[in-house]
């Protein structure tokens, strides 16, 4: 008789913290105890919060466990699954910036991070083990295939999808239900339904966290979407590094190909349909729809003069479909609950939700899911927690490489497709990367546009020079040596590109550039005119000084120098008993050693 179930985060950022050891040794202490009958044991997807890895949850109570450590096992074995008795120390506290006084919470359902979320694609992640097929079995699932496949029509299918107003979730937010149309039209012997699962962003984990919590969500949607335009072939192209997901995918086929699942007459009708994996060798342009099939094909990744369109002429030179694994998430729960339940969520042009992974300068680090319409400051100040070590919010760079900038003077802007895009933002896959004070927007353009031109395939000319023709210029800007008319160049070249690439890598390239400018303008004008960086970031701009009066003189800075061009003067502050140090600055190179060391807040950046 179960009487407990210890679920652990079986997810990528758990299990590189130590939750597989974690399981282990839980086993043998409940053997040791002889309650390994009473208690079981699952490994579940992602719950969320992953800065709080490694994370356990005990039921029924729902008590929840973060940065479990190997040698708390014992006392959560005897204290709480032996004696009832939650380990207080253990639970999740809940604060926000520059508080001290801490909220615990028994579960994690009570928490700021989860209580604005609203779980569709994301609703089995951290519930069930993604590697028994049964498990998504009792969550309603394959219960939306045999409905379509039993009572209704293609056309109907499609129609639910259009009238749920569904968006594409991996980048340019294509309504899904056109497409399907649009493919279900073309008139071809052989279809495709094709999973862009090589998420390539930096910070991005989305579909990477989906594919590890819940793989037999993907397989029953491409089933759907085969069903509805007339395919009987899918593939998931998906990046090699993601080992977890592909292994519990894999896994997930085979599964649902014994229980009849997949393979020929589904559910005892005459509808088949059968599924591959395809592994990516991690090139971003690969995540454009042309590439991804070219490189499916066993060819370089190479995007395709469009028109004709994929679901004209797509893989293999048939109409084919191709939705990202966020997408695809989301329709057995369309199929199942109805287009109006979907619909209800979001905002007019922007139905449903959104998952995000939030990274960068957040407190709560992790996966969420909100319904489109939320403003970016419920996401940054409740859901994530805020800006940690009582900083202020600068920024949230949306959309990776292929988006732009949010200020914090639009925190209030709700986020959704068309307001981003108004600002020349982007939804994109959903990386959130939340920037304070001490960033830099010069310096992080510069960083995804260097992502951009090491990912570029070179197939176009715009895209292979023009990006690296801006590169040249952001760096010549940071190294202290740009003009203000290199900043209109800039500018007279981001839009040249946006307008000529081949394909949406190229075409979104300049974005990161042209936010900043928009938005941070008097940043490019300090490192120009000024030849100062004001967040002090761009080591050519900056200037390391001591300040006299508050340096001891205990010459650990001088220790820590690389370079030997810290000195000791003749100055003794008041109230000191030594020297102070100072820095010969023709000397420096700039490394930050002296800063990191001093635990007296003696040495500033200038």
């Amino acid at each position: 008789m179960i009487r407990s179930h210890v679920l652990i985060c079986g997810g990528t950022g758990c299990t590189s913290s130590g939750s597989i050891a974690l399981r282990d040794l839980l086993a043998e202490e409940l053997k040791l105890k002889g309650i390994d009958e009473e208690v079981k044991i699952v490994m579940t997807g992602c719950f969320g919060l992953c800065a709080l890895g490694p994370i356990m949850i005990v039921y029924p109570e729902g008590t929840f466990y973060s940065m479990v450590q190997k040698e708390d096992i014992p006392e959560i074995v005897e204290e709480h699954l032996l004696k009832g008795r939650v380990v207080e120390r253990l639970v999740y506290n809940e604060t926000k910036n520059n508080e001290e006084k801490k909220e615990v919470h028994a579960s994690l359902n009570d928490t700021a991070f989860y209580k604005k979320q609203k779980r569709v694609a994301l609703r089995n992640c951290g519930v069930i083990n993604p590697e028994d097929i049964d498990e998504y079995i009792a969550r309603d699932g394959y219960f939306a295939l045999e409905k379509v496949l039993t009572k209704m029509t293609p056309d109907e299918v499609i129609k639910e999808i259009l009238d749920s107003g569904l968006r594409g979730r991996g980048g340019g937010g294509f309504p899904t239900g056109r497409k399907w149309a649009f493919t279900k039209a073309s008139v071809s012997e052989k279809k495709y339904v094709v999973c862009n699962a090589d998420e390539g962003d930096p910070g991005a984990f989305m579909d990477r966290s989906l594919l590890e919590g819940d793989p037999h969500a993907l397989i029953e949607a491409m089933a759907i979407c085969g069903y509805a335009i007339g395919s009987d072939q899918g593939y998931v192209y998906v990046r090699a590094e993601y080992p977890i997901a592909v292994k519990r995918l894999q896994l997930a086929i085979d599964q649902a190909r014994e229980y009849g699942l997949l393979g020929k007459n589904i559910f005892g009708t005459d509808f088949s349909f059968d599924m591959e994996i395809r592994l990516g060798a991690g090139a971003f342009v690969c995540g454009e729809e042309t590439a991804l099939m070219t490189s499916i094909e066993g060819n370089r990744g190479e995007p395709r003069p469009r028109p004709p369109f994929p679901a004209v002429k797509g893989l293999f030179g048939k109409p084919t479909v191709e939705n990202n694994v966020e997408t695809f998430a989301n329709i057995a729960q369309i199929i199942l609950n109805g287009a109006e339940w979907f619909a209800s969520m979001g905002t007019e042009k922007s139905k449903g939700t959104k998952v995000f992974a939030l990274g960068g300068k957040i407190k709560n680090t992790g996966l969420v899911e909100i319904p489109m319409g939320i403003t970016l400051r419920e996401i940054i100040d409740e859901i994530g927690g805020g800006v940690p070590n009582g900083k202020k919010f600068k920024a949230a760079q949306t959309g990776g490489p292929s988006g732009g900038c949010i200020p914090a003077h639009l925190m209030d802007v709700e986020v959704d497709y068309d307001n981003l895009t108004a600002m020349g933002c982007m939804m994109g896959s959903g990386g959130m990367i939340v920037m304070d004070e001490d960033n830099c927007m010069v310096d992080m353009a510069k960083f995804f546009l260097e992502f951009t031109v090491d990912e570029s395939c070179g197939k176009c000319t715009p895209c292979r020079i023009g990006t690296k023709r801006l590169l040249e210029l952001l760096d010549k800007i940071t190294m202290g040596e740009g003009t203000l008319e290199d900043i209109d160049r800039m500018e007279e070249l981001c839009n040249y590109i946006k307008a000529n690439s081949l394909c949406g890598l190229g075409q979104t390239a300049p974005n990161p550039v042209l936010a900043t400018l928009k938005f941070f303008r008097d940043e490019y004008i300090a490192h120009v005119v000024d030849k100062k960086c004001p967040a002090g970031v761009c080591k050519k701009l900056v200037t390391f000084v001591i300040d006299q009066d508050k340096c001891i003189g205990c010459g650990k800075c001088a220790k820590n120098c690389p370079v030997d061009t810290i000195v000791k003067t003749d100055y003794i502050a008041p109230g000191h008993k030594l020297a102070s140090y100072k820095i010969e600055t023709a000397k420096c190179v700039k490394c930050g050693a002296c800063v990191d060391g001093c635990k007296f807040n003696a040495i500033s950046k200038q």
